[in-house]
C-alpha cells in the first residue's frame, strides 16, 4: 500500500476545509493553503495589522480551519485533530509542498483558475508526489495537458462526495498518462485510511454518481411537471419506498443547493451535446425564477422546502412551482406506498411498488425505467462495469440498492416486456441478460459484463469477508430467523443478528449460548457483528410493549434475566470474544459489545445505552458494567469513584451516543487495546485478526466478586443534583425518579462505600429496578411513543 503521512489541500473553502478535515481523521498531517486577502478586515484594521503580516496572509485558509469547529455534523472526529491541520497561502508557502506526499487541489470550478494554480505549484512538488484535482465534472485530462509529463503519470481525479467524512464514495478518475500502479495504490490507501468506498469513473462531464443522480432529479421533475403532481408526492414516492433516502428527491435538492442543481444542469445540457437524453438537462424556468429569488434550498432556508413558525409551532411548507408559492405540507398517502411501510427489504420494496395501480406507483414505474435505461446506455462510457456504476449510487447518493441490482429487483424481462408496451426504445443489452448479479454454483457472486457478454467474478477486497458470500458458500454454520453462525475460517466463528433493525430478541440470545460453546469447542474464538445498516438499535421493543400490556411481569423477568446470562456468557466465554459494530450500536447493542473481550469498532460507530428515552435503564449488564469500569479507574489511580461514577451516571442519564467511534474512549466504552477500522468493507476482517492475535495467550476470566461498592453516600449526591434540576425544570418528575434507580443500581444499592458486592448482585440490581420501571405507565407511554414517532417522549 502507498505511504501517505502528510498532504496539502489547496483551498480553504467549506469542501476543501472538510476534506482536511478526513485527512486528519485518517491520522495525516495536512497543511492547508487559500489565497493571500486583497484587503484587511475591519479586525485586522482595529488590530493595527497589515497586508504583510503573517496572520492577514494566512487569514482565509485560517477561517477555514475555524470554521470546522462550528460545522455540524462535525467534519472532525474529534475536535483535537484539528491542530494536525497548519495554514499557509499559495503566495508564501508553497516551498512546503515538498514535503508533502498527496497535493490534493479543491478551488473554485473554473479550468482557467485551476490550470493558473497548476502552473505555480508544480515546481514546488516533491518528486514522486501524487497530485489530484477534487473537480466534480471538470475534465481530468484536459487539466493534464497542462502538466509536465513526469506531473502526469501522477495526476488524477480524487472526487471526493460533500461531506467528506459522512459520504463514503470517492470517484477516481484517471487521465490518458496516470501511472496504474499509482491510481491502485492511491485507490488502496484511500480505501483502507480514509474509509472511501471507491469507484473508477472515466473522464467524462460528471463522472458517475452525479451524472446519474443529476438525471434522476431533472428526469423526475419532467414526470412530475406532465403527472400534475406536487413536490411532496414526489418526494414520498423517490425516498425509502423505491430504496433510496429519505431526502429523496427534493429534500436532496435543497441539501445540494438549488443553486449548485442549475448550475450542474446547465453544465450538463452544455457539454453533453452527444447525449440521447441532453434535453432533460434543461433547467425548468421554475427553477432559474427559484435561484433568481434566492431560493436556495437549506442554506437559504428557503427552497423546495421551508419551516417556519405558525401560532408558535413549527409548520413545514412546499413550494407549488405552478405558483411559486409556499403551501402546508399534507403528508399525501397512496396505496402502493403504504404497502411497503413494514417491507424491509429495498429490493422488494421497488417491486413491489412500480407493480402497484395508483399514481404513485405510475410514477415510480416512470421514473425508474427511464432513470435505468439511461444508466445502462451510460456503459461503457461512464464506467466499465455496472459494479462500478451500483456503489457509485449507493455510496453517493445514499441509494439502498443501485440501478443495476434494481433491474434485478424488477426483473430484467419483466422490465424490458414492460417498456416495450410503453413505447420505449430499450437498449439492446437489456434483451439478452437473464441478471446483473447471480451465485454460481460454487456460491462465488457474478455480475455481468456488459461489453463483453459474460459473468465475471464480484471484486471483492483482498482479505474481505463477505457474510453472505460465505453462507452461500457451506460457511453458515447454523441459523434461525434472526440470527446466524458462520464459519470466518482459521477456527473464528461469526456471530450474525440480521432481524428488524437487528434488535435482540430471544432467539438472538439462545443462540449467543450455542455461538459460543461452537467457538469453545471447535474454535479459538468468535466475533459478534454482522452487515446489515446498522449494528444494533437493541432490544426489541415491540415484544416489551406487548408484554406490559398483558401484564406479563414475570416474562419480562425472564427476558431480562436471558438477557443478562447472554452477555455474561460473551464476558466469560473460555475464548476471546470480539464484537465489530458499526452505525447505531444502541441499548443492547452497546451492551453486548461492552461485554465482549475487545471492540474492534467501524469509525462511524455512534453507540450510547440509551434506555432512559424508554423509561427504563440499562439492565443487561450496561449499568453493572459501568459500575465495574468505575471501580477499575478508582483502584488503578487510588481514589474515590465518585467522579467516575457521576460520569457515567450521567452518560446514562443523558442517553450519550457518541458521534463516532474516537469518541467512545472518552466514554470508557473503548478500552486500551480496542481498535477502530476506517474501512467498513475490513470491519469484520479485522475484527477477525483481533480474535486470532487475543487466542495467542487468552486467559478467560470469572464473575466478579468483593467489589467495593461505590455506596449510598455517592448516590445520595446524585439523587440530590436531580432535584435540583427538576426544580429548574430540567428534567421532568419522572427523569429525576428514573435518575434514582440508575444511581442505585450504578452505586451498588443501599450500602455503605466500600461494602463488598459481586457481579450478580449488581444484575440483580439493575433486574429489580428494570421491573419497578416497567410497572410504571409513564414507562409504557414513552415505549408507545417510541415505537409509534421513533422519537423519545419526555413526560
Amino acid at each position: 500500500m502507498r505511504q501517505i503521512n502528510r498532504a496539502a489541500v489547496l483551498g480553504a473553502g467549506v469542501m476543501g476545509a472538510t476534506i482536511a478535515a478526513h485527512l486528519t481523521n485518517a491520522g495525516l498531517d495536512v497543511l492547508l493553503l487559500d489565497m493571500v486577502p486583497k484587503a484587511l478586515s475591519s479586525e485586522e484594521q482595529a488590530a493595527g495589522l497589515s497586508l504583510e503580516s503573517t496572520q492577514v496572509r494566512n487569514r482565509i485558509a485560517r477561517s477555514g480551519l475555524e470554521g470546522l469547529m462550528k460545522m455540524k455534523p462535525a467534519p472532525l472526529y474529534l475536535s483535537k485533530y484539528a491542530t494536525q491541520i497548519s495554514c499557509g497561502n499559495f503566495d508564501d508557502d508553497l516551498p512546503k509542498l515538498q514535503d508533502c506526499d498527496w497535493v490534493i487541489e479543491v478551488i473554485i470550478e473554473h479550468m482557467p483558475i485551476k490550470l493558473g494554480l497548476f502552473k505555480k505549484i508544480v515546481p514546488h512538488l516533491k518528486a514522486g508526489a501524487v497530485l489530484s484535482t477534487n473537480t466534480s465534472g471538470l475534465s481530468v485530462n484536459v487539466m493534464a495537458e497542462a502538466l509536465p509529463v513526469e506531473v502526469r503519470r501522477n495526476f488524477m481525479g480524487t472526487h471526493f462526495f460533500n461531506p467528506p467524512r459522512y459520504m463514503r464514495l470517492l470517484e477516481i478518475v484517471p487521465c490518458k498518462d496516470s501511472d496504474p500502479e499509482v491510481v491502485s495504490g492511491m485507490a488502496e490507501f484511500i480505501s483502507r485510511r480514509l474509509g472511501k468506498g471507491i469507484v473508477h469513473a472515466k473522464d467524462t462531464p460528471n463522472f458517475i454518481a452525479n451524472r446519474i443522480g443529476v438525471y434522476a432529479i431533472y428526469k423526475g421533475i419532467e414526470h412530475m411537471v406532465e403527472m400534475g403532481m406536487t413536490v411532496e408526492e414526489v418526494d414520498a414516492i423517490a425516498g425509502p419506498a423505491t430504496a433510496r433516502p429519505k431526502s429523496a428527491a427534493f429534500r436532496t435538492a435543497d441539501l445540494v443547493g438549488i443553486d449548485t442543481l442549475v448550475h450542474v444542469g446547465k453544465n450538463s445540457y452544455e457539454l453533453l451535446s452527444g447525449d440521447e437524453e441532453r434535453e432533460v438537462f434543461k433547467v425548468p424556468a421554475f427553477m432559474n425564477k427559484m435561484v433568481e429569488a434566492g431560493l436556495l434550498g437549506n442554506k437559504s432556508k428557503a427552497g423546495f422546502y421551508k419551516k417556519e413558525q405558525v401560532d408558535g409551532k413549527r409548520q413545514i411548507f412546499y413550494f407549488d412551482y405552478t405558483t411559486g408559492e409556499y403551501k402546508p405540507i399534507a403528508k399525501p398517502k397512496f396505496a402502493s406506498i403504504t404497502a411497503v411501510k413494514m417491507v424491509d427489504d429495498p429490493a422488494q420494496k421497488v417491486r413491489m411498488v412500480v407493480e402497484g395501480n395508483d399514481k404513485a406507483a405510475d410514477y415510480a414505474w416512470k421514473i425508474l425505467r427511464d432513470t435505468l435505461i439511461y444508466t445502462v446506455n451510460r456503459i461503457p462510457e461512464i464506467a466499465n462495469d455496472v459494479v462500478n456504476v451500483d456503489n457509485a449510487m449507493k455510496w453517493g447518493f445514499n441509494w439502498e440498492i443501485g440501478p443495476f441490482e434494481m433491474l434485478d429487483a424488477i426483473g430484467v424481462a419483466a422490465f424490458v416486456k414492460r417498456a416495450q408496451k410503453d413505447g420505449v426504445t430499450v437498449p439492446t443489452a437489456l434483451k439478452t441478460v437473464e441478471r446483473f448479479y447471480r451465485f454460481n454454483d460454487a456460491g462465488q457472486k457474478e455480475y455481468f459484463d456488459l461489453q463483453k457478454g459474460e459473468y465475471k467474478p464480484f471484486p471483492f477486497k483482498p482479505g474481505q469477508i463477505n457474510l453472505q458470500i460465505l453462507k452461500k458458500s457451506g460457511g453458515l454454520v447454523e441459523k434461525n430467523a434472526n440470527c446466524s453462525l458462520v464459519d470466518l475460517g482459521d477456527g473464528v466463528f461469526g456471530f450474525e443478528f440480521h432481524s428488524k433493525m437487528n434488535t435482540i430478541s430471544g432467539d438472538i440470545l439462545a443462540m449467543t449460548h450455542k455461538a459460543i460453546k461452537r467457538a469453545e469447542e471447535e474454535g479459538v474464538g468468535l466475533v459478534i457483528g454482522n452487515q446489515g445498516a446498522n449494528f444494533s438499535a437493541g432490544a426489541n421493543l415491540m415484544l416489551l410493549a406487548v408484554a406490559l400490556a398483558e401484564g406479563a411481569y414475570e416474562d419480562i423477568d425472564l427476558m431480562v434475566r436471558a438477557f443478562q446470562k447472554a452477555t455474561m456468557a460473551v464476558k466469560y466465554s473460555r475464548v476471546p470474544v470480539v464484537a465489530a459494530p458499526f452505525g447505531m450500536a444502541l441499548g443492547g447493542g452497546c451492551e453486548f459489545s461492552l461485554h465482549a473481550d475487545a471492540i474492534n469498532a467501524y469509525a462511524e460507530t455512534y453507540m450510547g445505552l440509551v434506555e432512559i428515552g424508554v423509561g427504563l435503564l440499562p439492565a443487561g449488564g450496561g449499568t453493572k458494567e459501568m459500575c465495574l469500569r468505575a471501580v477499575e479507574l478508582a483502584q488503578q489511580y487510588e481514589t474515590e469513584p465518585t467522579a467516575y461514577i457521576s460520569k457515567y451516571f450521567k452518560q446514562i442519564g443523558m442517553a450519550t451516543v457518541s458521534m463516532g467511534a474516537a469518541e467512545l474512549r472518552g466514554l470508557n466504552y473503548m478500552r486500551p487495546g480496542d481498535s477502530i477500522s476506517m474501512d467498513l468493507d475490513r470491519l469484520i476482517a479485522d475484527a477477525k485478526q483481533k480474535v486470532l492475535a487475543l487466542a495467542v495467550n487468552y486467559r478467560p476470566g470469572k464473575p466478579l466478586e468483593n467489589i467495593p461498592a461505590p455506596g449510598r453516600s455517592i448516590a445520595a449526591s446524585i439523587k440530590a443534583s436531580l432535584w435540583n434540576l427538576q426544580m429548574g425544570g430540567f428534567v421532568t418528575a419522572y427523569e429525576q425518579e428514573i435518575g434514582g434507580f440508575i444511581a442505585d443500581v450504578i452505586c451498588g444499592g443501599d450500602v455503605p462505600a466500600g461494602t463488598p458486592v459481586s457481579e450478580d448482585y449488581l444484575l440483580q440490581l439493575e433486574r429489580q429496578s428494570f421491573l419497578k420501571l416497567c410497572g410504571n405507565k409513564k414507562t409504557a407511554e414513552r415505549i408507545q411513543s417510541m415505537l409509534k414517532t421513533g422519537k423519545p417522549l419526555r413526560n
